[in-house]
């Protein structure tokens, strides 16, 4: 009999490991050390921060379906007291988002009114639903491009000349600028593979006064003892710099945690340059479709 149930057993281990080789995972999850960590101890942890931002592919699906999930998630924990706002939407249309959140506009209308991203119908706009029938904010963070465009065509100082309307949808002038932060020196090196680009200090310039935009209009819609989860691009707050920076530049003692995407041919961990990311790190198969 002992026999027979070790053959049993042995079958069984055989059987799972084939099983277990067969499995094609569509993501992993690692800590900023390279540890893989469950969904589950992930949201735990992240459920008891001030302010979470998810840095997401664009076109990943599943980093957008995360993004959903995390919602949910983080609304169980925080209901009244969760803010939530995106890279997506510029300050500009924060009008029409409300109007949206409200009930006034219908989807039809709101995207009529306002210049939305070729995948917001898919991959934002359950989250903007989710947020309406929950009835928390939804906040429009990044600065109307064209004054983004005005600093990659003249620096700073071409905003010398907006009035005050034109200034309240931006972070207050002067920002802080390092030009040493490792994200902006990236910027500069993308010089040498793109010549016909002229990239200078003014294209770094540019990416800040979105990061600093989004930062302040964070901090202003924060709610006291709450929690802002932010969705954006993964360069954004890649190595906790970028919108992070400008946070911690206004608020040293703020719990900011990170996820950031990557794609991998190999997602069984994280190649050497996604250590150290974020606080988490989203791995996806380089084969995953896109949303465009």
């Amino acid at each position: 009999m002992k026999l027979k149930a070790n053959l049993v057993l042995t079958i069984l281990m055989v059987f799972t490991a084939i099983v277990s080789a067969k499995d094609k995972p569509a993501y992993k999850l690692f800590t900023s050390t390279g540890k893989e960590v469950s969904w589950e101890k992930m949201v735990k942890d992240l459920q008891n921060s001030d302010m979470v931002f998810f840095g997401e592919l664009h076109d990943n699906p599943i980093a957008h379906w995360l993004e959903y999930e995390l919602m949910v998630e983080l609304y169980k924990k925080h209901d009244s007291l969760l803010v939530a706002g995106a890279e997506m939407f510029e300050t500009n249309q924060q009008i029409a988002l409300n109007n949206y959140l409200s009930g006034l506009f219908d989807e039809k209308k709101f995207a009529d009114t306002v210049k939305l991203w070729k995948n917001f119908k898919t991959d934002y706009l359950p989250m903007i639903d989710f947020a309406k029938e929950h009835k928390f904010p939804f906040i429009a963070t990044n600065v109307p491009r064209k004054y983004a465009s005005m600093v990659f065509k003249g620096d700073f100082v071409s905003l010398d000349t907006l009035n005050s309307a034109e200034r309240a949808l931006l972070a207050p002038l002067p920002i802080p600028f390092d030009i040493n932060l490792p994200c902006y020196q990236e910027m500069l090196k993308m010089g040498d593979s793109h010549p016909e680009m002229k990239i200078d200090e003014k294209y770094p310039k540019a990416q800040a006064i979105k990061d600093a935009t989004m930062a302040h209009f964070i901090l202003k819609n924060k709610v006291e003892n709450g929690m802002f989860y932010h969705l954006n691009g993964s360069f954004h707050s890649d190595n906790f710099e970028g919108i992070v920076w400008y946070l911690k530049q206004a608020d040293p003692a703020l719990k900011i945690k990170t996820i950031t995407t990557v794609e991998q041919s190999d997602i069984s961990k994280p190649e050497k340059e996604a250590m150290g990311k974020a606080s988490y790190i989203l791995v996806v198969p380089v084969t995953m479709t896109k949303t465009y």
